[in-house]
């Protein structure tokens, strides 16, 4: 579960509008959402939420997919894909002072499981316009290929963004494992998708070196790289990545979890700001890594020496480096100059 905060910086963060770029929808779960979808469907997680929290303890990555599989299984109606979309948008709004999100969405798992891609999208706006109204959270969908599924999914889930495109979907993503799944079978995809219109957001080089990123920008035309830990091995990659100003996603407990950094003070996140590239901080699949984005902020503050005026231009990086509508950008980063002032 999140740890509990000893920042010197905590009320700041706490308080810090901010952008969310590298989020999962299933996988921002919390035990409060989960409890409640194990209650309408009894019998494969505990809906006790003490029972629930053990089981949600992290322990190592192969729990985490167990967990990850487990929830996944507990969405089974698109009522089920409208509460966990609501909720996980309370929950950013309200506990993280998130005022826009780019949601990281796998339908192709979803309609695998029953939910028709019509229902799917249905209950993901209706979520979305609710959770704006209500929390002034602006929430944007990226569609994302789950690697492991090869083709077929790729093939899915670029018709559903085409052929039952939600009015808030801005980008087309690639996610899942890295290693035995190269990028250049899924360059047609994302050809078509970036010709709609969609931005071209993979995941890459966490756990496989630098030639993934290489390959996701050259290939699959990439704006911005989930993780890019591994482009900290490359001088070339860091120089090309600063140059052309493509953002990194950078989500640190997460790259501690799977093992792709082997404790926070390796992590590269200083060697990419010294790089001159730009770095967004967000939190992955926060409540199963434990973590919070606030506390990826503190992190940060950590791992960078940041005072409280570094983390508010860390806060606009992430703004300027999303695809929100230049209304709700200027909006957002008014309200961090407020908050920095005050």
């Amino acid at each position: 579960m999140p740890r509990v905060s000893q920042s010197p910086h905590a009320a700041f963060v706490a308080g810090l509008p901010k952008a969310e770029l590298h989020v999962h929808h299933v996988g921002s779960a919390s035990v409060r959402i989960v409890s409640e979808l194990a209650e309408r469907h009894p019998g494969t997680v505990p809906a006790d939420p003490e029972a629930l929290r053990a089981f949600y303890e992290f322990r190592d990555f192969a729990h985490f997919i167990e967990v990850y599989l487990a929830v996944v299984d507990l969405i089974r109606t698109p009522d089920d894909v409208r509460y966990l979309t609501y909720e996980v948008a309370r929950e950013l709004a309200t506990g993280q002072a998130v005022r826009y999100a780019e949601l990281t969405c796998t339908p192709y798992t979803s309609v695998l499981r029953g939910i028709a891609i019509e229902g799917y999208t249905e209950a993901i706006e209706d979520a979305r316009v609710a959770a704006e109204r209500d929390f002034g959270l602006v929430l944007r969908w990226i569609y994302d290929i789950p690697g492991e599924s090869g083709l077929p999914a790729a093939d899915a889930t670029l018709g559903y963004a085409l052929d039952h495109r939600p009015d808030a979907l801005v980008g087309f993503g690639l996610g899942g494992p890295e290693i035995g799944v190269p990028r250049a079978q899924f360059a047609p995809h994302f050809e078509a998708a970036r010709a709609a219109g969609l931005h071209s957001v993979p995941h890459a080089g966490e756990t496989t070196g630098p030639e993934t990123i290489w390959d996701s920008l050259r290939l699959l035309g990439a704006e911005r790289i989930g993780h890019g830990t591994s482009a900290a091995a490359d001088p070339d990659l860091l120089t090309h990545l600063a140059d052309r100003a493509i953002p990194l996603e950078v989500c640190p407990s997460s790259n501690i979890a799977t093992r792709a950094v082997a404790t926070l003070a390796d992590h590269p996140l200083k060697t990419f700001v010294d790089a001159g590239v730009v770095v967004t901080v967000n939190s992955d699949d926060p409540p199963m890594f434990g973590t919070t984005l606030n506390r990826e902020y503190e992190i940060a503050a950590d791992l960078l020496g940041l005072d409280e005026h570094g983390l508010a231009d860390l806060a606009r990086a992430g703004v300027t480096s999303s695809f929100a509508p230049d209304d709700v950008k200027a909006r957002v980063l008014a309200e961090i100059a407020d908050h920095d002032r005050a």
